[in-house]
Protein backbone atom coordinates (compact mmCIF):
# COMPACT_ATOMS: atom_id res chain seq x y z
CA UNK A 1 0.00 0.00 0.00
CA UNK A 2 0.96 3.22 -0.43
CA UNK A 3 2.82 5.57 2.41
CA UNK A 4 0.33 8.79 2.69
CA UNK A 5 2.13 11.62 4.34
CA UNK A 6 -0.01 13.51 6.80
CA UNK A 7 -1.69 16.72 6.24
CA UNK A 8 -2.26 19.24 8.83
CA UNK A 9 -3.79 22.33 6.54
CA UNK A 10 -5.04 25.49 8.14
CA UNK A 11 -7.88 27.98 7.05
CA UNK A 12 -7.49 31.02 7.78
CA UNK A 13 -10.65 31.70 6.88
CA UNK A 14 -11.80 35.69 6.51
CA UNK A 15 -9.29 36.13 9.26
CA UNK A 16 -5.87 38.19 9.35
CA UNK A 17 -4.27 40.93 7.14
CA UNK A 18 -0.61 40.27 5.89
CA UNK A 19 1.36 41.64 8.58
CA UNK A 20 -0.32 39.16 11.29
CA UNK A 21 -0.73 36.54 9.03
CA UNK A 22 3.36 37.00 8.68
CA UNK A 23 3.45 36.96 12.37
CA UNK A 24 1.70 33.92 12.56
CA UNK A 25 3.44 32.29 10.21
CA UNK A 26 6.94 32.89 12.11
CA UNK A 27 5.94 31.68 14.85
CA UNK A 28 4.25 29.07 13.82
CA UNK A 29 7.57 28.00 11.67
CA UNK A 30 9.86 28.89 14.51
CA UNK A 31 7.66 26.59 17.14
CA UNK A 32 7.63 23.84 14.83
CA UNK A 33 11.49 24.03 14.65
CA UNK A 34 12.16 24.55 18.23
CA UNK A 35 10.27 21.10 18.72
CA UNK A 36 11.81 19.34 16.05
CA UNK A 37 9.24 18.84 13.56
CA UNK A 38 9.56 16.39 11.00
CA UNK A 39 7.70 17.47 8.22
CA UNK A 40 8.13 14.19 5.76
CA UNK A 41 6.17 13.08 8.40
CA UNK A 42 3.05 15.64 8.68
CA UNK A 43 3.28 18.20 5.68
CA UNK A 44 1.94 21.35 7.37
CA UNK A 45 0.09 23.72 5.55
CA UNK A 46 -1.52 27.22 5.68
CA UNK A 47 -4.59 29.05 3.32
CA UNK A 48 -4.37 32.95 4.18
CA UNK A 49 -6.37 35.04 2.56
CA UNK A 50 -5.77 36.29 -1.01
CA UNK A 51 -4.19 39.36 0.13
CA UNK A 52 -1.90 37.72 2.13
CA UNK A 53 -0.55 34.93 -0.02
CA UNK A 54 2.49 37.18 -1.86
CA UNK A 55 3.72 37.86 1.81
CA UNK A 56 3.10 34.83 3.04
CA UNK A 57 4.75 33.22 -0.43
CA UNK A 58 7.95 35.71 -0.17
CA UNK A 59 8.85 34.68 3.88
CA UNK A 60 8.53 30.93 2.85
CA UNK A 61 10.93 31.52 0.47
CA UNK A 62 13.15 33.84 2.37
CA UNK A 63 13.45 32.13 5.52
CA UNK A 64 13.64 28.42 3.31
CA UNK A 65 10.63 27.43 5.72
CA UNK A 66 9.14 23.87 4.93
CA UNK A 67 5.08 25.06 5.80
CA UNK A 68 3.59 25.04 2.05
CA UNK A 69 0.91 27.16 0.85
CA UNK A 70 -2.62 27.21 -0.12
CA UNK A 71 -5.50 29.55 -1.43
CA UNK A 72 -8.97 29.40 -0.04
CA UNK A 73 -10.73 29.22 -3.56
CA UNK A 74 -9.42 29.02 -7.01
CA UNK A 75 -12.04 29.99 -10.50
CA UNK A 76 -12.98 28.09 -12.86
CA UNK A 77 -11.89 30.47 -15.28
CA UNK A 78 -8.72 31.05 -16.36
CA UNK A 79 -8.72 34.95 -17.79
CA UNK A 80 -11.38 37.26 -18.59
CA UNK A 81 -14.44 39.57 -17.68
CA UNK A 82 -15.15 37.56 -14.14
CA UNK A 83 -14.11 40.36 -11.37
CA UNK A 84 -12.93 39.38 -7.98
CA UNK A 85 -12.24 35.64 -9.61
CA UNK A 86 -8.51 34.50 -9.30
CA UNK A 87 -7.24 32.11 -11.54
CA UNK A 88 -4.92 29.06 -11.10
CA UNK A 89 -2.31 30.74 -13.22
CA UNK A 90 -1.98 33.72 -11.27
CA UNK A 91 -1.90 31.50 -7.74
CA UNK A 92 0.64 29.10 -9.78
CA UNK A 93 2.71 32.24 -10.11
CA UNK A 94 2.95 32.16 -6.44
CA UNK A 95 3.81 28.52 -5.53
CA UNK A 96 0.21 28.05 -4.52
CA UNK A 97 0.67 24.21 -3.95
CA UNK A 98 -3.35 23.38 -3.04
CA UNK A 99 -6.81 25.44 -2.90
CA UNK A 100 -9.82 24.46 -1.04
CA UNK A 101 -12.02 23.83 -3.20
CA UNK A 102 -16.37 23.25 -2.18
CA UNK A 103 -16.16 24.70 1.15
CA UNK A 104 -19.40 24.21 3.23
CA UNK A 105 -19.17 28.07 3.55
CA UNK A 106 -18.77 28.09 0.04
CA UNK A 107 -21.70 25.87 -0.86
CA UNK A 108 -23.85 27.58 1.55
CA UNK A 109 -23.13 31.72 1.19
CA UNK A 110 -21.68 31.21 -2.38
CA UNK A 111 -24.29 29.01 -3.64
CA UNK A 112 -21.52 26.86 -5.38
CA UNK A 113 -22.78 23.71 -6.79
CA UNK A 114 -21.56 20.35 -7.53
CA UNK A 115 -21.01 21.37 -11.21
CA UNK A 116 -18.83 24.81 -10.03
CA UNK A 117 -16.74 22.32 -7.78
CA UNK A 118 -16.08 20.06 -10.36
CA UNK A 119 -15.24 23.42 -12.88
CA UNK A 120 -12.93 24.42 -10.05
CA UNK A 121 -11.62 21.16 -10.01
CA UNK A 122 -10.50 21.11 -13.58
CA UNK A 123 -8.63 24.19 -12.87
CA UNK A 124 -6.81 23.30 -9.99
CA UNK A 125 -5.75 20.07 -12.39
CA UNK A 126 -5.14 22.27 -15.45
CA UNK A 127 -2.26 24.34 -13.54
CA UNK A 128 -0.71 21.60 -11.06
CA UNK A 129 -2.33 23.11 -8.24
CA UNK A 130 -3.99 20.25 -5.96
CA UNK A 131 -7.59 20.36 -5.03
CA UNK A 132 -8.07 20.34 -1.79
CA UNK A 133 -12.09 18.96 -1.70
CA UNK A 134 -14.61 19.38 0.77
CA UNK A 135 -17.05 16.99 1.17
CA UNK A 136 -20.09 16.70 4.06
CA UNK A 137 -23.80 16.66 5.34
CA UNK A 138 -26.04 18.64 7.42
CA UNK A 139 -27.94 17.73 10.55
CA UNK A 140 -30.86 17.28 8.10
CA UNK A 141 -28.82 15.57 5.87
CA UNK A 142 -27.50 13.10 8.44
CA UNK A 143 -30.53 12.25 9.67
CA UNK A 144 -32.17 11.51 6.81
CA UNK A 145 -29.46 9.97 4.25
CA UNK A 146 -26.59 8.87 7.27
CA UNK A 147 -23.26 10.13 7.09
CA UNK A 148 -21.65 8.95 4.31
CA UNK A 149 -24.19 9.11 1.43
CA UNK A 150 -23.47 13.19 1.39
CA UNK A 151 -19.59 13.31 1.29
CA UNK A 152 -19.79 10.30 -1.15
CA UNK A 153 -21.79 11.84 -3.61
CA UNK A 154 -19.87 15.25 -3.41
CA UNK A 155 -16.66 13.42 -3.87
CA UNK A 156 -17.73 11.62 -6.84
CA UNK A 157 -19.56 14.20 -8.62
CA UNK A 158 -16.41 16.41 -8.01
CA UNK A 159 -14.15 14.32 -9.98
CA UNK A 160 -16.60 13.36 -12.72
CA UNK A 161 -15.63 14.22 -16.40
CA UNK A 162 -12.34 14.87 -16.22
CA UNK A 163 -10.20 13.85 -18.66
CA UNK A 164 -7.66 13.02 -16.33
CA UNK A 165 -7.10 13.12 -12.82
CA UNK A 166 -4.22 14.81 -11.16
CA UNK A 167 -3.55 14.59 -7.27
CA UNK A 168 -6.22 15.29 -4.89
CA UNK A 169 -7.29 15.61 -1.06
CA UNK A 170 -10.68 15.16 -0.02
CA UNK A 171 -11.27 16.63 3.27
CA UNK A 172 -14.54 15.54 5.29
CA UNK A 173 -16.57 18.03 7.14
CA UNK A 174 -19.37 17.28 8.76
CA UNK A 175 -20.80 21.21 8.46
CA UNK A 176 -22.97 20.28 11.88
CA UNK A 177 -19.68 19.85 13.57
CA UNK A 178 -17.56 22.95 11.87
CA UNK A 179 -17.21 26.21 14.45
CA UNK A 180 -19.97 24.21 16.77
CA UNK A 181 -18.08 23.00 19.10
CA UNK A 182 -19.95 19.35 18.37
CA UNK A 183 -17.49 17.33 16.82
CA UNK A 184 -17.75 13.67 15.00
CA UNK A 185 -16.30 10.91 17.05
CA UNK A 186 -12.73 9.14 15.90
CA UNK A 187 -14.92 6.29 14.50
CA UNK A 188 -17.59 7.77 12.81
CA UNK A 189 -14.85 9.76 10.94
CA UNK A 190 -12.64 6.82 10.20
CA UNK A 191 -16.17 4.98 8.77
CA UNK A 192 -16.64 7.71 6.72
CA UNK A 193 -12.95 8.20 5.34
CA UNK A 194 -13.50 4.36 4.47
CA UNK A 195 -16.58 4.82 2.62
CA UNK A 196 -15.22 7.72 0.53
CA UNK A 197 -12.02 5.82 -0.15
CA UNK A 198 -13.91 2.60 -0.98
CA UNK A 199 -16.16 5.16 -3.73
CA UNK A 200 -13.18 6.22 -4.78
CA UNK A 201 -10.92 2.36 -5.47
CA UNK A 202 -14.50 1.64 -7.27
CA UNK A 203 -14.37 4.82 -9.42
CA UNK A 204 -10.85 5.23 -10.38
CA UNK A 205 -8.95 1.64 -9.53
CA UNK A 206 -6.28 0.57 -6.33
CA UNK A 207 -4.03 3.21 -7.24
CA UNK A 208 -5.39 6.76 -6.88
CA UNK A 209 -7.51 5.32 -3.87
CA UNK A 210 -4.16 3.78 -1.83
CA UNK A 211 -2.66 7.75 -2.49
CA UNK A 212 -5.66 9.92 -2.22
CA UNK A 213 -5.48 11.55 1.94
CA UNK A 214 -8.61 11.98 3.02
CA UNK A 215 -8.89 14.37 6.17
CA UNK A 216 -11.22 15.00 8.88
CA UNK A 217 -12.60 18.40 9.77
CA UNK A 218 -14.69 20.32 12.27
CA UNK A 219 -13.51 21.76 16.19
CA UNK A 220 -10.01 19.84 15.63
CA UNK A 221 -7.79 20.72 18.20
CA UNK A 222 -4.73 19.49 19.98
CA UNK A 223 -6.52 17.29 22.52
CA UNK A 224 -8.07 15.67 20.69
CA UNK A 225 -6.31 15.48 17.18
CA UNK A 226 -5.04 12.01 17.86
CA UNK A 227 -8.32 10.35 18.06
CA UNK A 228 -8.97 11.13 14.40
CA UNK A 229 -5.53 10.13 13.60
CA UNK A 230 -4.96 6.59 14.93
CA UNK A 231 -7.23 5.16 12.29
CA UNK A 232 -5.11 4.35 9.08
CA UNK A 233 -7.84 6.00 7.03
CA UNK A 234 -7.85 9.28 8.42
CA UNK A 235 -4.39 11.10 6.83
CA UNK A 236 -4.67 14.27 8.56
CA UNK A 237 -7.04 17.09 9.26
CA UNK A 238 -8.41 20.27 8.04
CA UNK A 239 -8.13 23.26 10.91
CA UNK A 240 -10.14 26.33 10.92
CA UNK A 241 -10.33 28.48 14.30
CA UNK A 242 -7.56 26.78 15.70
CA UNK A 243 -4.81 27.51 12.92
CA UNK A 244 -4.92 31.27 13.94
CA UNK A 245 -2.99 30.12 17.24
CA UNK A 246 0.47 28.79 16.39
CA UNK A 247 0.79 26.88 19.67
CA UNK A 248 -2.42 25.51 19.14
CA UNK A 249 -1.94 24.87 15.69
CA UNK A 250 1.52 22.80 15.90
CA UNK A 251 0.42 21.34 18.81
CA UNK A 252 -2.19 19.57 16.31
CA UNK A 253 0.64 19.14 13.46
CA UNK A 254 2.70 17.84 16.66
CA UNK A 255 -0.09 14.71 17.01
CA UNK A 256 2.32 11.83 16.85
CA UNK A 257 3.40 12.84 20.31
CA UNK A 258 0.49 11.94 21.45
CA UNK A 259 -0.46 8.59 19.63
CA UNK A 260 1.17 6.35 22.40
CA UNK A 261 -0.82 7.91 25.32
Amino acid sequence: MTKRVAFIAGNWKLNLDHQQGIALVQKLAWTLKDAGHDYAGAEVTVFPGFTSLRSIQTLIDADKLDITLGAQDISAFDSGAYTGEVSGLALKKLDVKYALIGHSERRQYHNETDAVVQAKVSASFRHGIVPVICVGETLEELEAEGAAAVPVRQTLAALADHSALGDFVIAYEPVWAIGTGQVATPEQAASVATKIRTAIREAFGDEVADKTRILYGGSVKAANVAGFLRSPEVDGVLVGGASLDAEEFSGIARFQKHLAI
